[in-house]
């Protein structure tokens, strides 16, 4: 059994140590806070072995009635793997820990693409980071975008891709992010930093994409216009899409016409917390004209990633191939509506 640690236990961390414990090639050895709230106490009731992020903080812990198993070095010394699902920066600090102890680590999109040995999507090159020492799996936008991008490259070819993205200001628990009452260009320059993150997965492609936050928390809506090499009839795009595993076509029978039901659905169908790890992809919205395509996608910023982190796990490790890991992972989670 691999033996995984989480390195930060805030709403990516939670959902990969959940998601861990379910595979049944791994552990979940323990998971790491900076201080006591009340993730670490679910972290203990759920059985997590918890550990002290920061070695000064140790007696909040001790006051706030949580046992701690202890500092932050103890597990990753013992792990074979750390999924460092730190805020954006602190994956960069953590390095030297992780190199420290010889332990191989997955860092998450937010930190630049240079601190890795390679950025990875479980679809696109799962390849590139068998036996890496650190793996960046690329963030919520860009493994939406690079799930879309791979079978299209595969099937017709991609000349160009344009792709707006409507991005929420925050996540539902993130109270100090807006914003509240507008709609922002964001970054008001051309490219946002999408289109670069993607071409970390495809180095070779030609894409633009432009970024705007509005009021919202339940999920991203992407727009998208792909050029391929050929021509293609929208049945046949409808066709490929159904056949990859982690895209949800919603049939225009559904009546899903937002993020909101959405959410809806995904918590009917008794989806943890919610959570949509597919792409969800209107399928009425698969348009072609000549050779370019159009789509709209919602994107659930807080779960999408998950199963690719799961998936790293056995790439940095050599435990599977892409299509053995990507098969375990999709029926552990239950990933398919």
């Amino acid at each position: 059994m691999l033996q995984v640690a989480i390195n930060g236990y805030g709403t990516i961390g939670k959902r990969v140590a959940d998601a861990v414990r379910q595979q049944p090639d791994m552990e979940v050895l323990g998971v790491a806070k900076t201080r006591p709230n009340f993730e670490a106490e679910t972290a203990i009731e759920k059985g997590f072995a918890l550990y002290a992020a920061v070695e000064e903080r140790e007696e909040l812990f001790a006051e706030a009635g949580l046992e701690i198993a202890g500092p932050v070095e103890d597990l990753v010394a013992d792990a074979d793997v750390v999924v460092d699902a730190t805020p954006s920066g602190i994956g960069a600090q953590n390095k030297e820990l992780y190199e420290e102890y010889d332990t191989p680590a997955l860092y998450q999109g937010g930190e630049d693409a240079d601190l890795t040995d390679v950025s990875f999507n479980a679809r696109s090159n799962f390849e590139d980071a068998v036996d890496a020492d650190h793996v960046r799996v690329v963030s919520c936008n860009t493994t939406g975008l690079s799930r879309v991008i791979a079978p299209l490259r595969e099937a017709y070819g991609v000349e160009k891709v344009r792709a707006t993205l409507v991005r929420r200001g925050g996540d539902p628990g993130q109270t100090s992010r807006g914003p509240i009452n507008d709609i922002l260009p964001n970054p008001v320059t051309i490219p946002s930093h999408h289109g670069p993150d993607v071409e970390t997965i495809f180095t070779d492609l030609d894409i633009d994409t432009l970024g705007m936050k509005v009021p919202a928390t339940l999920m991203h809506m992407h727009s998208l216009n792909v050029t391929l090499e050929e021509e293609v009839d929208a049945a046949d795009v409808r066709e490929l899409f159904a056949d990859e595993s982690r895209l949800f076509l919603i049939p225009e029978r559904m009546d899903i016409d937002g993020s909101g039901k959405l959410k809806e659905y995904a918590l009917d169908a008794g989806r943890p917390r919610g959570d949509i790890w597919e792409n969800c992809i209107w399928e009425e919205s698969v348009s072609t004209v000549g050779r370019d395509c159009y789509l709209f996608q919602g994107i659930h910023q807080e779960s999408d990633v998950v199963p690719e982190n799961v998936d790293a796990v056995r790439a940095v490790t050599g435990a599977a191939d892409a299509e053995e890991s990507i098969e375990t992972t999709n029926e552990t989670l239950g990933i398919g509506f």
